[in-house]
C-alpha cells in the first residue's frame, strides 16, 4: 500500500460530513463499495491500475464535492515517487486544501481581469492625452487577443468488466470497435469530432477531454454521444 498521503482521510473525512454511508456513495457513483473502501484506506492496489485510479479517485472526489484535479495531484505525486518521506497530512487540511482550490484558480482569473481592466483604462487616458495635441485622433482597438485553441478531443475509456465493447468514431471516420478486459484502458483522439458508442452504459467509465464522465449510461442498455467543438450533443 502506498504511503499515506491524505487523500483516502480527505475522502472519508468529506463523505462523513455528509453523512454519507460507503453503500449511499457507491449507489449514486456506479463504484463497488470494496473499492470505494480501498480509496479511501489508500490501498490502490486494490483497484484495477492507475488509470482506473485516477478515474475513482475524479468521480469519487467531484462526487463528495471536493476538487478533482487537487485529489488526483495528491495520488499522482506519490505515485510517481513514493521515496521522498513527506510530513503526514491531516485529515482536515487535506480537504480543506481540495475544495479551496477551486477558490483560488477564480481568485486568479479575478486579478488577471483586474490587471487588463487596468491596462486598457492607461490605454484611454493615452489616447486622450494625445487627442488634445494632435490634429486625427488615434483609434483605440479594445479587441483581445485569445490565444490557439489546443483543437483536439480526446476520449479515455476503463472497462469496469470484462467483454465491454465501445464503439468510437474519428473526425467522420470509419467506426471502430474494441471489446475490453476488466481494467483495461483505451484512448481515442479527433480534431474535429468524436461519436462514443458503449454497448451496455454501465461496463465502463469514460473521460472526455480531462471531464470525467464516470459510467455515462444505464447497465444493461446502450449509450451514445457525439462530442465536437461546435456542439456536444447525443446521438
Amino acid at each position: 500500500m502506498l504511503e499515506e498521503i491524505g487523500v483516502g482521510a480527505a475522502l472519508r473525512t468529506a463523505r462523513t460530513k455528509r453523512g454519507l454511508t460507503i453503500e449511499e456513495a457507491a449507489r449514486d457513483t456506479r463504484i463497488r463499495p470494496d473499492l470505494l473502501a480501498a480509496l479511501e484506506d489508500e490501498d490502490f492496489g486494490r483497484l484495477l491500475g492507475d488509470v482506473y485510479v485516477r478515474g475513482s479517485l475524479r468521480s469519487y472526489a467531484r462526487y463528495l464535492g471536493l476538487s478533482a484535479d487537487r485529489v488526483v495531484e495528491l495520488y499522482a505525486r506519490d505515485a510517481e515517487d513514493p521515496g521522498i518521506p513527506r510530513p503526514p497530512a491531516s485529515p482536515m487540511g487535506a480537504a480543506e486544501r481540495a475544495m479551496t482550490a477551486s477558490r483560488f484558480r477564480d481568485n486568479q482569473r479575478l486579478i488577471l481581469l483586474g490587471a487588463v481592466t487596468l491596462i486598457v483604462v492607461a490605454l484611454i487616458f493615452g489616447v486622450v492625452s494625445r487627442q488634445r495635441t494632435a490634429p486625427a485622433p488615434a483609434a483605440l482597438s479594445t479587441r483581445v487577443t485569445q490565444p490557439e485553441l489546443d483543437r483536439r478531443i480526446t476520449a479515455d475509456v476503463v472497462a469496469n468488466r470484462d467483454g465491454a465493447q465501445v464503439t468510437v468514431t474519428v473526425d467522420a471516420g470509419v467506426p471502430r470497435t474494441v471489446s475490453l478486459a476488466q481494467g483495461e484502458a483505451q484512448s481515442f483522439e479527433a480534431t474535429s469530432s468524436l461519436v462514443v458508442r458503449i454497448a451496455d452504459g454501465g461496463s465502463v467509465q469514460l473521460s472526455v477531454s480531462g471531464v470525467d464522465k464516470g459510467s455515462p449510461g444505464t447497465p444493461g442498455s446502450p449509450w451514445q454521444e457525439r462530442f465536437s467543438f461546435d456542439a456536444e450533443s447525443s446521438a
